[in-house]
């Protein structure tokens, strides 16, 4: 075997690779904060008195969490528009990303809600606090507090997940990839880099989200 690297095809790629890069960041990051809406939405639902809206959450979670987010992405790209919805590859990378989060998100979420005693809940009804209030001071914070280091990891694993968004041309770091390694045939030069790329974002995000941890859910130090 007479394989010899040439790394001149990413040398001349780089800055469009770094600027995809900013790509995946943006679509991880707007995925993510849909995600958190899904998540804590669908658990004030999943809670509800209203049987059809549990559910309808539940459906909505099982049929999520159990089939392939390429499915799921191309159906909202291609499926959509027989409805009259048609929408760029970007806001439908965005979409898909925060439906898959929200699914996984209203488990995690639920499961730190529930970790709340009944005890807190009522105590902060008897202190006179609105029932909005209750929920966003003695339950969603203390809950986030918990799950927050499950919550984190899955949102590196759907930054990861932002790859499959060039099945439909998305403009992230894996799509501008191919068509380098397409126009240079250096396929072990082309993704040995990205790979490279695709952890120094997942540190970077990890430390984004422990900055965060550090400043919103730490215990008070004594």
């Amino acid at each position: 075997m007479n394989y010899k690297l040439d790394f001149t095809p990413v040398l001349d790629g780089l800055p469009s690779l770094l600027t995809a890069c900013l790509g995946t960041l943006f679509l991880s990051l707007c995925g993510m904060a849909l995600a958190i809406v899904i998540g804590i939405g669908g658990v004030v639902l999943r809670d509800s008195r209203i049987k059809q809206l549990r559910w309808l959450v539940m459906a909505f979670v099982e049929l999520i969490r159990n089939t392939p987010f390429l499915v799921q992405i191309y159906f909202i790209y291609f499926a959509l528009p027989l409805l009259g919805v048609r929408l760029d590859p970007t806001p439908t990378a965005i979409i898909a990303l925060g439906i898959n989060g929200g699914a996984y998100a209203i488990e995690i979420i639920r499961g730190g809600v529930q970790s709340i005693s009944k005890g807190q809940i009522e105590a902060g009804l008897a202190l006179g606090l609105h029932k909005a209030q209750v929920f966003r001071l003695i339950v969603l914070r203390p809950a986030l507090r918990a799950i927050f280091p499950s919550l984190t990891s899955q949102f590196v694993l759907l930054t990861l997940t932002t790859s499959v968004a060039s099945a439909i041309s998305a403009y992230e770091l894996t799509s501008v990839a191919q068509r380098i390694e397409s126009d240079s045939f250096r396929s072990f030069e082309v993704y040995g880099t990205v790979t490279l790329f695709y952890l120094v974002i997942s540190w970077l995000m990890m430390r984004f989200f422990g900055l965060i941890s550090g400043r919103y859910f730490s215990y008070p130090v004594k």
